[in-house]
Order: C-alpha cells, then sequence, then structure tokens
C-alpha cells in the first residue's frame, strides 16, 4: 500500500494540506490579535462619542436601511465614516480574511469527510484512514486545530470587537453585493459567544460547546477521533518516557488535544462516567493544568466545573492527600534531578566516553528534570487559577507549600537543565558527523596492530625474546583481515562480529602463555580497546537525539515563561555572564516552534516562511525584553556619571599652581566614574559572550542586540524628557517657553556628552546612533501631529518611524495637541500672536502692543535649534505648513459664506465695479464711491483680518525658521550648503531653459529628483515660504476687488512712524502690519496672477484718484491712507523680490518719489 504522506497518495495530501492550512490560521489569528486598532474597543468615552453613531454590532443587520439612513441625515457623521474607511479598510480586511479562512478551514474539512464517504479516494474509507499511523495523526489533529482556532479568535479578538469588524467590512467592502459571498454563514459562526477574557468575567452557559456547534460535524468522525485518542498513543511518545510516572506527560500532547475535542461531543463531559474515568485515569491522574497549544494554559479543575461526569472523574486527582503527594513527590525529584544536572555540568564531567557508556543515565536525568519543571510551571502558573475561585485557590497554596516551591530555584533547574541539555545535545551532534570516520579509524588501528605482531612472530621483526611461531603469524594475519572486513553499513552483524575478536583476542593471551611479554600484552591491548570503541561508535544512534528532543519540549512554557522574566534580569544584573547560559534556554525555547510547522514544512506550503517567522519573531521581542535590563543598567549608570561630571568634576584649567593640584585632582569623583565606567563595560562583556544565535529563523547577533538595546532605552528617555519638558501653562505671563527650552537643552546635551563618552566603552557609533534616533523621535512625532491634519492618518505600523525593537513610546495627550512638537508649536504662535503683539520686521522681534515690552526674538529659534536640533526646527516648520493649509482652506470656506451667498454685499461689489471701470481710468469723487462701498461691507471684515493675520504670522514664523536653518547650514556645513544652493541654481536654468525650448531636457515625471532635492533644501533653509503653492484653488469672483476693499478699510486703524514703519494706531483696534502685508500676499499667491494684476491695479486707481482729488481740491499733505496704499507697495515688491516696475505700472513713478520726501 501507498504511504500515506507520499506526494502521490491524494487522500494523505489533502488532509495534510488541511491540517498545514490550521497551523497557519492559528499563527495568523495570534499574529492579528496584537494589531486590534484601538477604535474598535470603544474604551473610553471620547472614542465612544466620537465613533458609537458608525461602528456598529450584529444589531446593524436587523435593519441596516434604518442606521444608513441615520448617517446619511447628517453630513459630518458621513464625513467621518468616509474617513473611518479610508484609515481601517486594510486591516480590517485582513481580519476578515482571516475569519474568513477559519470558515473555509471547517468547509475543506468536512468536504474532505463527505468525499471519504463517498468513495472519492479509491481504497480509502474513514475506518481505513484512522487505522493508517499519519493518517490516525492528522485527522485527530484536523479536528485539533479547529477548536484552537475558535478558543484562539475568542481569548484574544472579543465577541464584541469581531461583530464591529465584520459589519463594518460589510459595509465598506464589495461583500455585500457580491452573491457568492459567504458572509453570513461567517457572521454565524464568528457572533459573539458572551465569552470575555478579563479576570474574573463569568463563563456563558454551554460554552464552549454551543459554539463549537455552529457548523455542525460529522458525528461519527467525531466519535471515532475520540475513541483512537482514548485507547492509542497515537505518536508513539511512550517509548521515549519508558518510567510509568511520566506516563501522563509521555501523552501531554495527546491529551490536549482530547481536551479540546471532547467539547464537540459534550454529552461525553456530562454524561458518560466510565468514559470520562478512563480518560482522566489515563490522561490527568497526576495533573489537571495542560497546556492546549504554544502556552495558551487551561485548568481543567475550572473548565470542567459546569460538566456533571468530567466533574467527578476529576475530583480523585484534585483530592488534597492527591495533591500533597504530587507536590512533594516533585519536590523531591526537583532536588535529587537538579543536583545530579549540576554534577554532570562540572567542567570535565562531560566527556565523550563518559557520555558514550552513560547514554541512559544521563536521558533519565534529563527526563526527570524536565518533567519535573513541566509539572511545577503548569501547576504554580498565575494565569491557570483564577484568584476568585476558592477552590482552585487552595489547590495551589496546597501546592506551593509542600512542593516547596521557589521561583528561583525552578528557574535555576529550567536553567541548568537547558545547559544540560544543550551541551550534550552538540556533543551527539558532533559524534554523529564524526562517527563512521571515527569507525574507521578505529579498524584501521586495530588491524595494523594485528599486522604488525604477525610480523613479529615471523621472526623477522626484532622484538627482544619473542621465539618464531608460524601458526600465530597466520593467525594474526587471519584477524587482521577479519577486522578490515568489517563492514559500516551493516552495523548489527559487525556489533557482533566485533565482540567475537575481542573474546578471541582474550583468550590467545591467556592459551599461548603471551602475557609473560609486556609489548605483545600491549599490543593486544590497544586492539581490544580500539574494538570496544568501535562498538561504541556504532552505538551512536539518531534515536538519542530525536528523544531527546522529544523531552526537551518547553512549547507549554511558550507564555509561562514571561513570569520569569524579572528573575531573568535579575540574575543578569547581579552577574552579566549569565546570558549565556539563558542563550541555551532561549535555544530550547525556540524548540516549541516544532509543533505548529511540522505539517506545514511535511506539506511544502508556502506559509512556512510566514508562520516561522512570525513565532521566531515573538520569541526575538522576548530575548530582546529579557536583556533590554542590560542597556537600562547601563543607563543608570550613565546618569549617576553625568550627574558626576557635570555637577561635582571640574575642568581642569590649561594653567595651573602646583598647590591646587590636589584640589582639581577630585580622586573620590573620578574614582566613581571609573567605577561606573568599569560596570557598563562588564555590562556590555556580559552580553557580547552570547554567540551569534539562530531562534527559528532569525539571526540574533548579541552586538546587535546591544545596539539596538541601547538605542531602545535612548528612545525611551529622550522621548519621555522631549514630553515632560514641552508642556506649557498657556496662563503663565510671561510665557514659559524660552526657560522650559534652556531646560531641556540642557537634559538633552546631557544625554548627548554622557552618550558620547560612553561609546568607546561600549564599542558602538555613538554620534549616529543619537542622531538616527533623535531624528525618528521628532520626525514620529511630528507625523503624528500631522495626521490631525490629513484624512488618511498614517497609523503606526505603516509609519517609517516607528518601529516594533526600538519603538518611540506614545503618551497621553495633556492639551489639543497629540505630541510634544504641536504643544511647541501652538504655544509660539500663542505669544505671537498679531492681535497682541506687533512684529517689527527690521528687528526679527515681537513687541507686546500695549507694554511695548519684547515678547520673543529671533533668538527663539536658535535656542529651538540647540534643543531640537536641525530635525525639530525641520518638523516645525512641516507642521506649521500643515496649519497655514487648515488656515487657507478655512478662509476659502469663510469667502464662500460671507461673500458670494451674501446678496447685499454682492450687489455692493457690483455697483462698485461699474463704478471704477475701467481701471486706467481716474475715479470721480473718489472717496465718497469708496468709502460708503467700506461702509456697506463693514460686518465681513472683522472675520477677515483674522483669517489674513494667521497666514501672516504663520509665514512670518516659516521666515524665521527658515533663516535659522540656513545660517547654521551655512555655518556648520558650509559645504553642503554650497552644493545645494548650485544644485537648485542649476536646475532651475535648466527648467527655465526648456520651458523656452522644449526640445532641452526636462525631469520625468517618474524622476524624484526634484522631490528629493526639496527635502534638502527645505532643511538647509534654501527656499521662500512666501512662494509656495500650499492649496489648488477655483476661480473666485470678485476675489481681486473684495482683497482691495479689506486693504483700504484696515488702512485708517494704521499710522506711519518713522523708526518702526506702518503701527497700530489702538491697541483696542489691533491691526500688525507684516502679518497683514504676508497674509494677502500669500492668499494672492494661491490663484491665477492676473488676480494680483487686477489687486494692484485697484490699489494703483485708489492712489491716482485720492492724489488727484486733493490737487483739485486744493489739499497741500498726501493724505494717510495714500501713504498707507504706497507702503503696501512698496513692502509688495520687497517681499516678492519683483522689480518695481510692476509698481510703477499703476502708480506714476514721480508719486512714489514724492513720498518718500513728504514723510
Amino acid at each position: 500500500m501507498l504511504d500515506f504522506l507520499a506526494e502521490n497518495n491524494l487522500c494523505g495530501q489533502a488532509i495534510l494540506r488541511i491540517v498545514s492550512c490550521g497551523n497557519a490560521i492559528i499563527a495568523e489569528l495570534l499574529r492579528l490579535s496584537e494589531f486590534i486598532p484601538a477604535v474598535f474597543r470603544l474604551k473610553d468615552r471620547a472614542d465612544q462619542q466620537k465613533y458609537g453613531d458608525i461602528i456598529f454590532d450584529f444589531s446593524y443587520f436587523k435593519g441596516p436601511e434604518l442606521w444608513e439612513s441615520k448617517l446619511e441625515a447628517k453630513p459630518e457623521l458621513q464625513d467621518l465614516d468616509e474617513e473611518f474607511r479610508e484609515n481601517n479598510t486594510e486591516i480590517v480586511t485582513r481580519f476578515y480574511l482571516a475569519f474568513q479562512s477559519v470558515h473555509k478551514y471547517i468547509v475543506d474539512l468536512n468536504r474532505y469527510l463527505d468525499d471519504l464517504n463517498e468513495g472519492v479516494y479509491i481504497q480509502q474509507t474513514l475506518e481505513t484512514v484512522l487505522l493508517n499511523e499519519d493518517g490516525k495523526q492528522l485527522l485527530c489533529e484536523a479536528l485539533y486545530l479547529y477548536g484552537v482556532m475558535l478558543l484562539v479568535i475568542d481569548q484574544k479578538i472579543e465577541g464584541e470587537i469581531r461583530e464591529r469588524m465584520l459589519v463594518s467590512y460589510y459595509r465598506y467592502s464589495a461583500a455585500r453585493s457580491s452573491a457568492d459571498s459567504n458572509m453570513d454563514d461567517i457572521c454565524k459562526l464568528l457572533r459573539s459567544t458572551g465569552y470575555s477574557s478579563q479576570p474574573g468575567a463569568k463563563r456563558p452557559p454551554s460554552y464552549p460547546e454551543s459554539y463549537f456547534q455552529r457548523v455542525p460535524i460529522n458525528e461519527t468522525f467525531i466519535s471515532m477521533v475520540i475513541g483512537r485518542l482514548r485507547s492509542d498513543d497515537i505518536y508513539n511518545q511512550v517509548s521515549a518516557y519508558p518510567l510509568p510516572e511520566h506516563r501522563s506527560t509521555a501523552l501531554a500532547n495527546q491529551a490536549a488535544m482530547l481536551y479540546v475535542i471532547l467539547y464537540f461531543e459534550p454529552s461525553i463531559l456530562h454524561t458518560h462516567q466510565a468514559k470520562m474515568r478512563e480518560i482522566v485515569d489515563k490522561y490527568f491522574p497526576d495533573n489537571w493544568v495542560i497546556s492546549i497549544y504554544m502556552g495558551i494554559t487551561v485548568n481543567l479543575a475550572d473548565a470542567w466545573e459546569p460538566y456533571k461526569a468530567a466533574k467527578t472523574a476529576l475530583n480523585n486527582t484534585l483530592d488534597l492527600s492527591n495533591v500533597r503527594e504530587q507536590a512533594s513527590r516533585y519536590a523531591t525529584v526537583s532536588e535529587r534531578a537538579h543536583a545530579q544536572a549540576q554534577q554532570f555540568l562540572k567542567e570535565g564531567c562531560l566527556r565523550e566516553d563518559l557520555v558514550l557508556d552513560n547514554i541512559p543515565r544521563l536521558l533519565n536525568c534529563l527526563r526527570d528534570c524536565n518533567v519535573t519543571i513541566r509539572w511545577l510551571m503548569l501547576h504554580t502558573a498565575d494565569s491557570a487559577c483564577d484568584p476568585n475561585n476558592k477552590r482552585l485557590r487552595q489547590i495551589k497554596d496546597q501546592i506551593l507549600t509542600d512542593s516547596r516551591y521557589n521561583p528561583k530555584i525552578l528557574f535555576q533547574l529550567l536553567l541548568d537543565t537547558a545547559q544540560f541539555e544543550f551541551i550534550l545535545k552538540e556533543m551527539f551532534k558532533q559524534m554523529l558527523s564524526e562517527k563512521q570516520a571515527k569507525w574507521e579509524q578505529y579498524k584501521k588501528e586495530g588491524s595494523e596492530r594485528m599486522t604488525e605482531l604477525a610480523d613479529v612472530f615471523s621472526g623477522v621483526k626484532p622484538l627482544t625474546r619473542v621465539e618464531k611461531n608460524e601458526n600465530l603469524q597466520a593467525w594474526f594475519r587471519e584477524i587482521s583481515k577479519q577486522i578490515l572486513s568489517l563492514n559500516y553499513d551493516d552495523s548489527t552483524a559487525a556489533g557482533r562480529k566485533t565482540v567475537q575478536l575481542i573474546q578471541a583476542l582474550e583468550e590467545v593471551q591467556e592459551f599461548h602463555q603471551l602475557e609473560s611479554n609486556l609489548q605483545v600484552c600491549q599490543f593486544l591491548a590497544d586492539t581490544r580497546k580500539f574494538l570496544h570503541q568501535m562498538i561504541r561508535t556504532i552505538n551512536i544512534k539518531e534515536e538519542v537525539l530525536i528523544t531527546m528532543q522529544i523531552v526537551g519540549d518547553l512549547s507549554f512554557a511558550w507564555q509561562l515563561i514571561d513570569s520569569f522574566t524579572s528573575i531573568m534580569q535579575e540574575s543578569i544584573r547581579v552577574n552579566p555572564s549569565m546570558v549565556t547560559k539563558l542563550r541555551a534556554t532561549f535555544l530550547k525555547l525556540a524548540s516549541a516552534l516544532d509543533l505548529p510547522l511540522l505539517r506545514i514544512n511535511q506539506a511544502n506550503s508556502p506559509d512556512l516562511l510566514s508562520v516561522s517567522q512570525y513565532y521566531s519573531g515573538e520569541l526575538v521581542s522576548y530575548v530582546r525584553k529579557v536583556l533590554q535590563i542590560i542597556p537600562e543598567s547601563m543607563f543608570t549608570s550613565l546618569l549617576k556619571i553625568i550627574k558626576l561630571q557635570t555637577h561635582d568634576i571640574i575642568e581642569v584649567p590649561t594653567r595651573l599652581d602646583k598647590d591646587k593640584l590636589r584640589d582639581y585632582a577630585q580622586l573620590g569623583p573620578r574614582y566613581e566614574v571609573a567605577k561606573l565606567t568599569h560596570a557598563i563595560s562588564i555590562f556590555t562583556e556580559g552580553i557580547l559572550m552570547m554567540k551569534t544565535t539562530l531562534v527559528g529563523i532569525i539571526k540574533v547577533d548579541p552586538k546587535q542586540l546591544l545596539e539596538d538595546g541601547v538605542r531602545k532605552e535612548l528612545v525611551k528617555r529622550v522621548a519621555f524628557a522631549l514630553h515632560r519638558g514641552l508642556i506649557f501653562n498657556p496662563r503663565a505671563k510671561p510665557s514659559e517657553l524660552m526657560p522650559k527650552l534652556k531646560e531641556l537643552g540642557a537634559t538633552m546635551d546631557g544625554f548627548h556628552r554622557s552618550f558620547e563618552y560612553i561609546q568607546d566603552y561600549v564599542n558602538i557609533y555613538g554620534l549616529k546612533i543619537w542622531q538616527e534616533e533623535v531624528s525618528r523621535i521628532i520626525n514620529y512625532n511630528v507625523e503624528q501631529e500631522c495626521n490631525n491634519f490629513l484624512r488618511t492618518k498614517i497609523q503606526d505600523w505603516q509609519s517609517m518611524y516607528q518601529s516594533t525593537h526600538i519603538p518611540i513610546p506614545k503618551f497621553t495627550p495633556v492639551d489639543e495637541s497629540v505630541t510634544f512638537i504641536g504643544r511647541l508649536c501652538r504655544e509660539i504662535l500663542r505669544i505671537t500672536d498679531p492681535k497682541m503683539t506687533c512684529h517689527v520686521d527690521q528687528l526679527n522681534t515681537w513687541y507686546d502692543m500695549k507694554t511695548h515690552q519684547e515678547v520673543t526674538s529671533s533668538h527663539l529659534f536658535s535656542e529651538i535649534q540647540n534643543t531640537l536640533g536641525t530635525f525639530g526646527l525641520n518638523g516645525l516648520d512641516r507642521l506649521l505648513c500643515f496649519m497655514l493649509v487648515r488656515e487657507l482652506q478655512n478662509f476659502l470656506s469663510m469667502f464662500q459664506k460671507i461673500i458670494l451667498r451674501d446678496r447685499t454685499v454682492q450687489d455692493t461689489l457690483k455697483t462698485l465695479m461699474n463704478a471704477i471701470s475701467p481701471l486706467k481710468s481716474i475715479v470721480a469723487n473718489s472717496n465718497k464711491i469708496y468709502f460708503s462701498a467700506i461702509a456697506k461691507t463693514q460686518k465681513i471684515w472683522t472675520a477677515y483680518l483674522e483669517a489674513i493675520m494667521k497666514v501672516g504670522q504663520m509665514q512670518i514664523l516659516r521666515q524665521q525658521i527658515a533663516n535659522e536653518l540656513n545660517y547654521s547650514c551655512r555655518f556648520d556645513s558650509k559645504h553642503l550648503a554650497a552644493a545645494l544652493e548650485n544644485l537648485n541654481k542649476a536646475l532651475l536654468a535648466d527648467i527655465e531653459a526648456h520651458y523656452q525650448d522644449p526640445s532641452l531636457p526636462y525631469p520625468k515625471e517618474d524622476n524624484t529628483l526634484l522631490y528629493e532635492i526639496t527635502a534638502y533644501l527645505e532643511a538647509a533653509g534654501i527656499h521662500n515660504p512666501l512662494n509656495k503653492i500650499y492649496i489648488t484653488t477655483k476661480r473666485l469672483p470678485y476675489f481681486p476687488v473684495v482683497n482691495f476693499l479689506f486693504l483700504i478699510a484696515q488702512l485708517p486703524k494704521l499710522q506711519y512712524s518713522k523708526n518702526l514703519g506702518m503701527v497700530c494706531r489702538k491697541p483696542a483696534d489691533p491691526v500688525d502690519w507684516p502679518p497683514l502685508v504676508l497674509g494677502l500676499l500669500t492668499l494672492l499667491k494661491q490663484f491665477h496672477s492676473r488676480y494680483t494684476e487686477q489687486f494692484l491695479a485697484l490699489i494703483g486707481q485708489f492712489i491716482r484718484s485720492t492724489v488727484e482729488q486733493c490737487t483739485s481740491q486744493k489739499i497741500p499733505e498726501m493724505p494717510a491712507d495714500v501713504v498707507g496704499a504706497l507702503l503696501f507697495l512698496e513692502d509688495y515688491v520687497r517681499y516678492t523680490k519683483l522689480p518695481r516696475r510692476v509698481a510703477e505700472a499703476h502708480v506714476p513713478n514721480f508719486i512714489f518719489d514724492e513720498f518718500r520726501t513728504v514723510l
């Protein structure tokens, strides 16, 4: 009959594929459970208020139209719904595909069973498959994995969350419209069970059996599988555990399968007392806490509480006298086995000959250690004992007392066992690889010795006093041939023959009185020794390694091991070289990966890589978590070093009087620094002692681990310092901005200096790490802050700055800003508010309008540069860009609302345009026409002024930031600044040339050059924020004339001062000139240039008409409004860097020349 798992056996391959798929689905569910978007939990009130109306559970399906109509009634809800869809569709789809695969799995399994019953697979029925060893294993696993999937889903992804996700997927995807979609079946299978994994939550009635019966499965199949699991040892594990007291451990995997599968036939648990007694006597006579899959633990005393037969059967095991007996037995075994293991681990004890002579003894010690670790770890675990259940608490206390449980001793046992196992495995692997070569070598040596003896008895070789003896000569020659004829491949026959040869050599020594000749005796003894070695070597079998693999399984501790983390870390802190011992423990834990990967590998499934990547990744994360104590301890010492270096140790001057030498020596503090530095280098040595290790499929390099750990700790501390250092009180007078920046600057400088100091002792590139990590923290925070302005938000798992190994911590927002960069930006905007302050352009300084005191100046930006570096300034600039876009968009919607939807305003504008057309002419009676238009539109200017000033204020800040960046770039990296400037000029020249002659080259669509160079130019401050286009705009009627009216409406509020230019007349009616000019300029820049032309023409006409009117009325002074308008034109030309003729096209140049002399 064909091998069941052969590639051409369709029946075997089909079920193998199903089981392989099952293992992959569980890994995907576990992976996804860490990525549940927080909004689906609706935990806090803010989320409930915001998303409560767009996230539904299954009640939605009762009347989808009703819910959708509610949404459609509110545009803001629709908008939120759309944004939510854009941000979450990808992850919700991934969850849905995982849920769908669970449903598909059980459908495939049912189809396979139907095919077996209908005879699709020739010569195969359910009975014959269950008789086959592999078939039996696979059928049991297939059902068991389905049960595990359902339990994992309920444990990791709560019912409510599943329902909300499924409804969201249904609403946002095309599933509702496609007829072949099995959405209904998936929803039926995965609807909420009422189970909650929260501690103390009550278990729903008839759970989980009612959940397991949502998709019916062939009952005969279930009962046959249970029958097999009850009677057979389906994995032949008992051979690896010959002792009867280890039997429950040998069958532990099978016991876990039986536990899960019994829920598919709950009647056995409820009423079949005899069957349950048989199951408990076979599988659970001495244990009641089991691991069902990759460390998910279950306490049967709790799990079987609602089932009468199961509970009764288990009572014998849970009887306190039995509990006491088991706990005491394991206490004794633990002490004995641990002492034995420590004895074996002594230096020089595990030699090759000792190992080969004592294989059974060594394996027994390993079995005892592993069985003890398993029992104690599972039965003392906190996760397996509900603290509210009095009986469970009582049993656990009993165990803790009788087993004299001490987690540190158990951990030490685990460490020693892992080390012992690791050394043995390595020795065996080496012996196996050298087995044949050594055997051949011993054979050759033995045969050569016999040939030499034959030569001695031939009388030719001069050996003192050995007479010639032809019989012995022939006999030794024959023996030599016999030794050479031994065949390595036929080990049984070779072994038998070797024993006979040893006997023959002993006999020849006695019968021929060869004892008298010592040299001959020595030759015979050597040959016997080589033959003995050959027997030993032929006995090195792979079975020993397999047994060690089975016995050393640690998959039950996949999650429990976490409870030992603090002990591991403490022991590393006390003795950093402990890391080498831990390496063996991590490798032992990595053997747990064999369990889910075995079938995936057998099926040659493409899932192998992703599943092994997931479990290996989890394990590596755990290794990192344990070893993180090293960087933590290093940083604790570092902080002390910083303190000593900044506060205690005085800088030694270049010239020094010898009497003061003692004062400057400061031996105490210097000794302290040396001691701390030594401690740090010891920690480094500790982690580097751990060799490069393959954990699963991920290579763990200790040097990389150390560097990542140092980075992680640095990120944690710097991020916290930034978060805590930049929290402002908006009511503080004067602002806390500068003091806080100075304080934070000192903290950052301390980190920087200490990092620089330590890099040589730890052998890392300090400056590189510092710059990379600080820039990552700042960029990540800027990205999170800018998410507020984006519809499609960048989630953490999409962010290029966030990392799983070196995560940037997130802090709870303390105000409207999400991060420190937002708080910093809003504080700067608050203190430079144009309603309160007046910006003097020539001095780059802001003054308070009322008190005329300086509020802040360009020093602020150099302080930010000192504290947060270029990344900080650049991030601030990026955030201001987002704010500017938001302000400009708000302005456009305001323009629509207050001008284009207001009839009276439109009529006024129409009348004005008719009165002043054409723009080249001079308006008669201009004052009346202009001021009546302003009076009629008075109500709209307040909002308009505020919007313009906000834009102008942000542009001033962006200019200041660009200035500071450019200054520091030229100062710190002049070559970079020069290279960027020249490249920029060259590019612009090429682009201009292309527009004049299109045959010349131009960067193609897919060429990222322009995009990339912009990032560099902005970081170096080589750009002009005023020339940027921030938003795309449509044509707006009356736009130039509205802006013109706005400007002349504001002019009366301002007056000209010789020293300061245009300043506000009355602080009660605040208008600040620079933000006003820059705001208007930015606004006009967003539209077609003809609007600007028209706007300038209107100003020109206003100046000409007013001057004309003054002349005709013989008023000698130039009116203040005309002075203001002319100053606006001058500033406009200055800021845009345009030639003066742009303004002279609308105002005769003699007026320009005249007004400067008049002022």
